[in-house]
């Protein structure tokens, strides 16, 4: 064979083997995203055989879903997927912290729904209580779940924690009407007499939503300690 010919035939071996590469890369590519699809499927509905397959076979357990930037963890405690929750939280690579677009995260999410086991589970993990900004506590409050609350205390979360607009929990558990959530708050050492950036106490949340038993059950507090004119 000529010198053209040796050339044309390296030619044709180097786009044949460019090729392959592409039809490799392509597939890999196609095999990510349905894995990626087949991760969040499994989540919504809480199968965790599927999804304990998707990790085994090296799958990331904290992708993140495009809509709410939820990871898989947070997702299954939205969708009260239990099975997948505990899966997931099983894993060696599963990161507690990340937020949701909107600043959520797994032990935010657990405690917004009321869900006590997760809570503890995520808190045995060793999520992180107290954060910037909006916490559990705040969520735990506005939902009224005093279980959660308490755990949460007993743990050391800061009870006036302030959210971006210095909202406190005792300030969500009196616009959401949870009388005996405010009653524990303000028994632990709450400090009904805080301001949020609107100039808002509890009582002020209190009246706003038209709750009045709690509007003068901290007012009747807070005179009685001397905080209150």
């Amino acid at each position: 064979m000529n010198t053209v010919g040796i050339s044309n035939l390296r030619r044709s071996m180097v786009a044949a083997m460019g090729a392959v590469a592409l039809g490799l890369a392509a597939a890999s590519s196609q095999a990510r995203a349905g894995a990626y699809d087949d991760f969040f499927r499994a989540v919504k509905i809480d199968d965790a055989k599927a999804v304990a397959s998707l990790l085994a076979r090296g799958l990331d357990p904290n992708l993140i879903e495009p809509e709410r930037g939820e990871t898989g963890l947070i997702m299954a405690l939205r969708a009260d997927s239990m099975k997948v929750f505990e899966t997931l939280l099983k894993s060696k690579q599963i990161d507690l912290e990340v937020k949701a677009f909107n600043g959520d995260n797994a032990l935010m999410m657990a405690a917004y729904k009321g869900n006590l086991p997760a809570v503890e589970a995520l808190i045995e993990q060793g999520a992180e209580i107290n954060k910037t900004g909006w916490t559990p506590l705040h969520y735990a409050a506005f939902v009224g779940n005093n279980d959660i609350v308490k755990l949460l205390l007993d743990k050391s979360a800061y009870i006036d924690a302030e959210s971006p607009n210095k909202t406190t929990p005792i300030m969500m558990a009196a616009r959401a009407g949870h009388i005996l959530t405010v009653k524990l708050l303000l028994d632990e050492g709450a400090d009904a007499t805080l301001k949020n950036d609107a100039g808002m106490t509890a009582i002020d949340f209190a009246n706003k939503y038209e709750f009045k038993d709690i509007a003068e059950g901290l007012t009747f507090r807070l005179r009685k300690a001397g905080k209150l004119q």
